[in-house]
């Protein structure tokens, strides 16, 4: 009985994995609708699409480092620093109604792709430190299981709301600024205030710096954890990219495209907890480099000439086991020996490369696809994660991740 206390999901989880669900919901019906919104509607080039999904996955990047030191300078702000992410992406949703530019649209993904930036870290921290060593995995399967029930959730919604609308963009947009608002009272009301939860972290001497978070990299399993999220995520293709090319190869209607994400999301909801229960057991970084084999799989079945029913099932299907086995558990993964007091700045460190590298992902494939050509670009992704995979093979943490 004491060892299942002892491994039970806290209270605190629970209620970030809600204010997450809410989140996702907004957020997703977004990005359900973005690359139709942005190719068909305004007539965007894949190089110009790249851009913009380069700047709403990857822009993050620039400010996750300053979400996760504001929250551990804070002591207690972890909650106040995600709240304030949170609050800001909420914001941006009504000003897509008035811009129907690149440049305009940009900006507000940009600042959307901030507010994300400024609450990761420190919700991931939230979730670590609410959770014991043993558990860690556990928690933060949950937590992606509950996240992911709103991104399964989302697509319904924006799907349904552009079959019943006449301005169906304008009707997404809004409804899912109501959502993001009722999210951040969520978190408000019901995420607790204090850092504490199932362990508990040192008391510094002194306010965590700057310097001391970078410092964490001189820790050798933190650095080579940190290298190998960036390798990879060089090869990762965003899933706005991944559903363009299903659409592409099988010629889905455009009234059908908001679907395409559930497919993904089915998968990552069904396998988040038990990956997460299984990489406690036989190691993280194992996980972590097997969902990245399942991506691998997906391109190389988009890549073949077999048009048959069952592609997009399968390809969806191992999308969203690649998220399962890596999202949450190279979070778990990375907080092992961090200290707690740095545990949000840790966290950011891995965030921010792996989000970089994404960034320059969709830049460069985008730019791809528009000179060569879809099939092409997907080959080059192809051949770069199979080689960053092996690579990471022989960088693999052997130990907790301490100096």
């Amino acid at each position: 009985m004491a060892g299942r206390r002892r491994t039970a999901v806290a209270p605190a989880v629970l209620a970030l994995g809600a204010v997450s669900l809410i989140t996702d919901v907004s957020s997703e019906m977004v990005t359900a609708v973005l690359p139709l919104y942005l190719v068909s509607g305004l007539g965007l080039s894949p190089l110009g699409f790249g851009v913009l999904d380069g700047v709403y996955n990857g822009f993050s990047a620039l400010v996750r480092l300053v979400g996760g030191h504001l929250a551990d300078r804070g002591g207690g702000r972890h909650k106040w620093v995600a709240g304030f992410g949170y609050a800001l992406s909420a914001v941006c949703k009504p000003l897509l109604l008035v811009a129907h530019a690149l440049t305009p649209i940009g900006l507000i993904l940009a600042v959307d792709r901030t507010g994300k930036g400024l609450r990761t870290a420190p919700r991931d921290a939230l979730i670590s430190l609410s959770s014991t060593a043993e558990s860690r995995g556990r928690a933060f399967g949950v937590h992606r299981a509950m996240d992911t029930a709103g991104a399964l959730l989302g697509p319904l919604v924006a799907f349904g709301i552009l079959r019943a609308t006449v301005d169906g963009y304008d009707a997404v947009f809004t409804v899912s600024f109501c959502v993001a608002a009722l999210g951040v009272l969520v978190l408000v009301l019901f995420v607790p205030g204090g850092r504490r939860g199932g362990t508990a972290p040192e008391v510094p001497a002194a306010k965590p710096t700057l310097r001391s978070a970078v410092g964490l990299l001189r820790g050798r399993a933190l650095r080579r954890i940190s290298v190998c999220a960036l390798l990879l995520g060089l090869a990762t293709v965003s899933d706005s990219f991944v559903y363009l090319l299903l659409q592409h190869r099988l010629g889905v209607p455009d009234r059908w495209f908001a679907l395409l994400p559930l497919g993904t999301a089915g998968a990552f909801l069904l396998l988040a907890m038990p990956l997460g229960r299984l990489a406690d057991r036989v190691g993280r970084w194992t996980v972590f480099l097997g969902g990245h084999g399942a991506l691998l799989l997906a391109y190389a079945l988009l890549l073949t000439s077999w048009h048959g029913t069952a592609l997009p099932y399968l390809v969806l299907a191992l999308h969203g086991t690649f998220y399962a086995a890596t999202d949450g558990v190279l979070m778990a993964a990375a907080s092992e020996g961090v200290p707690a007091a740095l545990r949000s700045s840790g966290l950011a460190l891995v965030q921010t490369g792996q989000a970089a590298a994404r960034f320059a992902c969709s830049l460069l494939f985008g730019a791809a696809w528009t000179v060569w050509g879809d099939r092409s670009a997907l080959a080059g992704a192809a051949v770069v994660l199979a080689a960053c995979a092996a690579f990471s093979l022989t960088l693999r943490p052997k130990g907790p991740v301490t100096a």
